[in-house]
């Protein structure tokens, strides 16, 4: 039987990368990948399916539509996940998002909200899912899309910063609990990627999203996808925890201080 690679958030800028580059790939046996690829949008999976070759023979795909802002929505697509993909290899948390760039005393609560929501709830809820097949198998890997955001704040970053963060300790508290098991778990953590990115934070100002990359070469989705391929890749003894990765362009900000003028 073909085990599975599930790509969470599919139809964003890194999930599409990510379903592109493994998309080829073959298991250990040689045999083609399932693929389980979620979106919120169906034509929106439809059209990254429409951008990938044609199925493998014995090749098998499902698409998973699930708000996963909403938890019972997502829990009876998760439910409804057809039995021949439940052998699940690979499990991509990709999903997510930030929203605004208000400090956190003019923010709007329902976009913290919204963050915890997909960030973290969505995450921890498909993981809960995945988890229980990959210790009985003794195999598996989750990749959990953290972001340099989780080791360095900024102004505005508030609840996203947390959120990735969260990501960044579960994936580790994850290793912890899976000592043994041979279930293998990577924080993947970017820095700045021109993908939607920035459109959603801003809410679909193209214009104002454009300005975050002004005079610099962002990391792309591909890059990132290239690193999860590289993780995945390695021999099962061995288990990347952490990979931070930035554009060249980009490194780390000086403490600012606040001074008082006589």
């Amino acid at each position: 039987m073909s085990r599975t690679i599930f790509i969470t958030g599919a139809t964003g800028g890194f999930g599409q990368a990510f379903a592109q580059k493994f998309w080829v790939m073959k298991d250990i046996g040689g045999a083609p990948y399932n693929f389980i690829l979620h979106g919120r949008d169906e034509a929106k999976i439809d059209h990254v399916i429409s951008t990938l070759p044609d199925l493998a023979p014995h090749q098998r795909l499902h698409k998973m539509v699930a708000d996963l802002t909403n938890t019972t929505d997502l829990q009876a697509a998760l439910d409804a996940i057809p039995q021949e993909f439940k052998d699940i290899d690979l499990l991509i948390n990709n999903a997510g998002l930030a929203l605004g760039l208000e400090p956190a005393h003019r923010t709007d609560l329902k976009d913290w909200h919204t963050m915890i929501d997909v960030n973290d709830k969505a995450l921890v809820t498909i993981t809960h899912h995945v988890l229980p097949q990959m210790v009985e198998r003794q195999s598996g890997h989750i990749i959990n899309i953290a972001s340099t955001a989780a080791n360095y704040p900024y102004p505005g970053g508030n609840v996203y910063c947390a959120s990735k963060a969260f990501v960044k300790h579960f994936s580790l508290a994850l290793r912890a609990d899976l000592h043994g098991s041979g279930v293998r778990v990577t924080s993947l953590e970017p820095g700045m990627a021109e993908t939607n990115f920035s459109v959603l934070r801003f809410k679909g100002d193209e214009a104002q999203a454009k300005k975050v990359y002004e005079g610099m070469t962002p990391l792309s989705g591909e890059d990132v996808a290239n690193a999860a391929h590289f993780v995945f890749s390695q021999a099962p003894h061995v288990n990347i925890n952490r990979m931070e990765i930035m554009p060249t362009a980009q490194s780390f900000a000086a403490h600012p201080i606040a001074r008082t003028t006589e």
